[in-house]
């Protein structure tokens, strides 16, 4: 889907292999990450599921984290997608949307994924995922407003995900007058 202009114009695949479109996240901030179940980062699951309670709590359905199982580092996600699913609620209380496996690099990398490394490229214009647990933010209206590494706690993004929600209330509130005036 190259005539792709936001992230809301992609379909990735839901656990069920199904289409997900993410137009139905129009308007809300999301923070998406290539995850995996045995990888050192793991336990940023707990970090994410905290992340999204907390800004869930001060802007209900302003927010979500999107999970993509990733098995491209070191096979560290082998399991099918419904083991997966188990495993993050059942270890880490996950209530945040884990879609399907899906690739981030290579000649089978989702477009969704290749959309978002061009937009934008890591360290030193590198446009490929390093390793699991890399985050992207998309703001209300579909673009890549930051990226992160793994090494990156998810807890420490809070502050700059509810400033792009702040952001995004205040160009609504702007447009709500513009339609009254």
């Amino acid at each position: 889907m190259s005539s792709a202009t936001t992230f809301f114009d992609f379909e990735p695949v839901d656990k069920k292999g199904d289409p997900f479109p993410l137009s139905s996240l129009k308007g809300k901030v999301i923070l998406a990450v290539n995850t995996a179940s045995k990888c050192g980062f793991t336990p940023q699951f707990k970090g994410l599921e905290s992340l999204y309670q907390s800004i869930q709590s001060k802007h209900p359905d302003s927010f979500t984290v999107l999970g993509f199982p990733c098995n491209q580092f070191g096979g560290q996600d082998p399991g099918s997608n419904d083991e997966i699913q188990s495993f993050c609620q059942v270890n880490y209380g996950v209530t945040f949307p884990v879609l399907g496996k899906t690739e981030v690099n290579g000649d089978n990398a989702s477009p969704l994924w290749e959309w978002m490394k061009t937009e934008m490229p890591g360290i030193m214009g590198l446009k490929r995922v390093k390793w699991n647990f890399e985050k992207f933010l998309i703001s209300a209206d579909g673009k890549v407003v930051g990226r992160w590494a793994s090494t990156t706690k998810p807890e420490s993004l809070e502050e700059t995900i509810l400033k792009e929600i702040e952001k995004a209330k205040a160009g609504n509130k702007g447009g709500e007058q513009a339609k009254l005036s």
